[in-house]
């Protein structure tokens, strides 16, 4: 086999997402999800001060926690010891768990069900792109990844179409992951996590895992494929998601020229970014490295919306397929798939899948993006 297709899609949960991650956002983000961050990474320190209390029963409020360990988007786990002492109502709550090692628990967010029919819409564009790899971003579980290929992602007598089904669960509270599809001829070899990369002060580099999957295609060539899901925009503050995007870029351009300087010529780096191709933070993987980008590809065809997210303006391209030099100069084409999006208010931006009645609906707000290669 010559001809290969790399793919990448942002599936958005496959069954279940975070009921707080259906409200609208506000201009500042999503107060239930960054309250969530906020107070996990406190409850994580080895000694609560009183700053750090006052701090967590704020969170905690926001949460609609601070009453009671169950409220309509999240769930205070409290597994051993006591992190509050609720007395009756007008006595205010207290934290009155010193630190880390006085109690076990966390806080969680409830979930929904995604809708049937928009689950129907994911595996039709899985199975419409038709890629020979694909990279999966916000995959629920390797169980959940691998009964919902098999079982909606097949062929025309009923086979999977995807045989190969890999995730190693990442950094993320929410169980968003990232993952990988193979087709039956390729096999996936190999794999390296860096879900503990850290930097110098400690602290976790990637939100959910930099996962290295090495797959040997039918033919014998082998692609060493970085699958990525970086820090998002949408909560907490801006200049802090920047930070942190960009050390995650760093650490990616890092990871990919150790690849390449241990004799591995066929490497992609592919996924959801969550910035534009001229931002900052991405200049050290887009910019300082070799990497191309399979949209710059004179073969790549356009439909004229250079976006991969929402209705695709060139503010909403934030997926991507990034090919070293050996692969790039094999490309054969490229495309940006959008018939699982419901572009604009009344979806009518572009086509869509005419099953798609409503937004509710829709596969994903993300399009699937991918390259086709000649690798004889």
């Amino acid at each position: 086999m010559s001809r290969i297709r790399i793919g990448s899609f942002n599936v958005e949960n496959l069954f279940e997402r975070p009921k707080a991650m259906s409200q609208p956002m506000t201009a500042g983000g999503n107060p239930v999800l960054d309250a969530h961050a906020r107070v996990n990474t406190l409850l994580r320190l080895t000694e609560y001060t009183a700053d750090v209390k006052a701090e967590i029963l704020q969170h905690l409020a926001t949460l609609g926690l601070e009453r009671s360990d169950s409220a309509e988007f999240a769930v205070l786990q409290q597994v051993r010891g006591r992190l509050l002492k609720r007395p009756a109502a007008p006595a205010p709550v207290e934290v009155v768990a010193s630190g880390r090692a006085d109690w076990i628990g966390w806080v969680d967010l409830t979930r929904e069900r995604v809708d049937e029919l928009a689950m129907t819409h994911t595996a039709r564009v899985i199975s419409d792109v038709d890629a020979d790899v694909m990279a999966v971003v916000e995959a629920d579980s390797r169980v959940a990844l691998k009964h919902f290929t098999d079982a909606g992602v097949v062929t025309a007598d009923g086979k999977p179409l995807f045989p190969r089904v890999m995730l190693v669960d990442g950094n993320d509270d929410r169980g968003i992951d990232v993952g990988l599809l193979a087709k039956g001829p390729h096999r996936i070899v190999d794999i390296v996590s860096h879900v503990d990369d850290s930097d110098d002060s400690g602290r976790h580099i990637f939100s959910r895992d930099c996962p290295e999957y090495t797959v040997e295609l039918d033919g014998g060539s082998r692609l060493t494929l970085l699958v990525n899901h970086l820090k998002s925009k949408g909560y907490g503050r801006q200049a802090d998601n920047d930070a942190t995007r960009r050390r995650q870029a760093v650490r990616v351009a890092e990871i990919y020229r150790g690849l390449r300087a241990a004799g591995r010529d066929n490497v992609v780096v592919l996924g959801d970014f969550n910035d534009t191709p001229d931002s900052a933070p991405l200049r050290p993987l887009l910019v300082d490295t070799d990497l191309r980008d399979i949209t710059t590809h004179p073969t790549f065809v356009s439909d004229g919306r250079p976006g991969t997210y929402a209705n695709g303006t060139a503010r909403q391209k934030i997926d991507y397929v990034l090919l070293s030099p050996a692969l790039y100069d094999h490309v054969l084409g490229g495309a940006i798939f959008r018939m699982g999006v419901w572009g604009g208010k009344h979806g009518t931006l572009f086509p869509h899948y005419d099953t798609m009645t409503s937004p509710i609906q829709a596969a994903s707000d993300h399009a699937a993006i991918y390259a086709d290669l000649d690798l004889a």
